[in-house]
């Protein structure tokens, strides 16, 4: 191994969601394994990875921005390798070498593991640059417990991902083209990997996947999400599990019944529904229908009353109408939801939607993602109203480097669902988040408080008065409120 002083220095930048950044950790693991030394500044870098996004335009246009600005840096810089790594290259390696003349390597999701191989590489003088690397194979790389990995988030919280790819195939999905099929991991590498993560001082444990109702289905078993929660729920120092990406039809009872059940497992339920329009629903591919939906909404609200439940919906999918859109519109405003993400239809080469009309106007998807985030802004602000004078418990996070705010989370606000995240930033980051847990009235009070649920970066923050530390529990009484944040006073531990 080289002494520090001559270590390759590399940076990376992580775009997209939580699933793309356990990518990235797993990266930067491989890559200090095999020697290299980070920075957070890209501009010292002679390496520099971003690990793109390739699911909707939006994200493909900011992927593509972000690797021609550091692209720059080849020339004002001290960069000689530049690659391209995850969906984006995944899905179109031979168009980014072709169009980015700045690109050394392209690396796709299942050759994850030849990372630091290959820029161990490229930064060997002797390699032209009119020969750039190519690393596309399938399937998607799943990593296990013996995999090394870099964490990027704070050091009391972490993600999960206990399976990779995804079976269903919705008209507007390009995943399964660049991630593959389910492939679920083992359930003894999950535990041990928490066991592991719990030795280092987490506490909170966010499961991810493509569609983590799903886990288990390719070894063609049913219950095995259920089977594998009730053992996460016996790993001493886990305090919190959240789930994320539950798809309707796979929201089985017991599973409802366990959240239901267990103090571990947080009542907080991401559903990505994406409308509810039966007609828009059957173009999408979606399995259920509106009567589905709203059937399982009422039984996990009867079942699991202090329930956080977030949802992602599409609008201006292809043949939306105006009524159609209102259906969804009523929908949002009946009060379902503590939080939503709203899309814009996005027309993705290579999915079933792409054959059809791409009908509805950008100026018209925006106006419409608007209206619902609005109407939902009200809907939000109401639940978050209705936690004003209860005492809850949170779990803080840290100090806002600017303004020195201390920060909490709910136990329904999860952690940088669809954030970016970016290595030079992570570095130095401090802002954390809190959660609420036990749902305690203030005496005298008698409105009995909805939920307990912030995800970190996603769902808003507690601003805390008082002093506590990152990854601490204390109780904290409710004094405010907006549509995304709230904020208390800290009553004690």
């Amino acid at each position: 191994m080289k002494k520090t002083g001559d270590r390759i220095k590399v940076s990376l930048v992580s775009l997209g969601c939580s699933k793309n950044q356990v990518d990235s950790e797993v990266m930067l693991g491989l890559l200090k394994q095999d020697g290299f030394e980070f920075t957070p500044d890209t501009e010292k870098a002679e390496v520099i990875i971003v690990n793109t996004c390739g699911f909707i335009d939006a994200a493909k246009e900011e992927s593509i921005e972000t690797l021609i600005e550091l692209g720059k840096l080849k020339k004002e810089g001290r960069c000689k390798v530049l690659v391209a790594a995850g969906c984006l290259a995944q899905r179109y390696g031979d168009e980014l070498l072709s169009e980015l003349k700045e690109l050394d390597a392209v690396v796709g999701t299942g050759d994850f593991p030849e990372i630091a191989k290959l820029c161990q590489k490229l930064s060997k003088k002797t390699v032209k640059r009119s020969e750039p690397s190519m690393m596309v194979s399938q399937p998607a790389f799943l990593y296990d417990v013996a995999t090394p990995r870099l964490r990027l988030s704070p050091p009391h919280w972490a993600y999960v991902k206990i399976s990779e790819g995804c079976n269903y195939r919705c008209s507007f999905c390009s995943i399964p083209s660049f991630r593959g099929d389910i492939q679920s991991r083992p359930a003894d590498s999950i535990i041990a990997e928490v066991q592991q993560l719990a030795e280092e001082g987490v506490k909170e444990v966010n499961l991810i996947a493509q569609s983590l109702t799903s886990y288990g289905l390719d070894w063609k078993k049913k219950g095995e999400l259920p089977k594998l929660l009730k053992r996460l729920t016996a790993v001493n120092g886990i305090r919190w599990i959240r789930l994320f990406y539950a798809y309707p039809t796979d929201l089985t009872d017991d599973l409802i019944e366990l959240i239901a059940a267990e103090e571990k497992i947080c009542s907080y339920v991401d559903l990505p529904l994406q409308h509810i329009d039966d007609e828009i629903l059957r173009k999408m591919r979606r399995k259920g229908d509106s009567r589905l939906i709203r059937s399982l909404l009422e039984k996990l609200r009867s079942r699991i009353p202090h329930l956080f439940m977030r949802t992602t919906f599409i609008v201006g999918f292809p043949g939306e109408t105006e009524a159609q859109f209102g259906k969804l519109l009523d929908f949002v405003g009946e009060g379902w939801f503590n939080r939503i993400g709203v899309f814009g239809y996005s027309h993705e080469d290579g999915t079933p939607a792409h054959e059809f009309s791409d009908s509805v106007s950008v100026e018209e998807k925006n106006e419409r993602r608007n209206r619902l985030t609005t109407l939902q802004e009200e809907v939000s602000l109401s639940k978050n109203h209705a936690l004003i004078g209860t005492i809850q418990e949170v779990m803080v996070e840290g100090r806002d480097e600017e303004t020195q705010e201390l920060f909490g989370r709910l136990e329904g606000q999860a952690p940088e669902i669809d954030g970016v995240v970016i290595l030079e930033q992570r570095a130095n980051a401090s802002v954390g988040r809190g959660r609420l847990h036990p749902v305690l009235p203030v005496e005298g009070d008698g409105r009995s408080p909805i939920i307990k649920g912030q995800a970190p970066e996603i769902d808003g923050m507690v601003a805390l008065e008082g002093d506590a530390g990152p990854g601490e529990f204390v109780k904290v009484e409710i004094t405010g409120a907006t549509e995304l944040d709230l904020s208390g006073k800290i009553l004690g531990a």
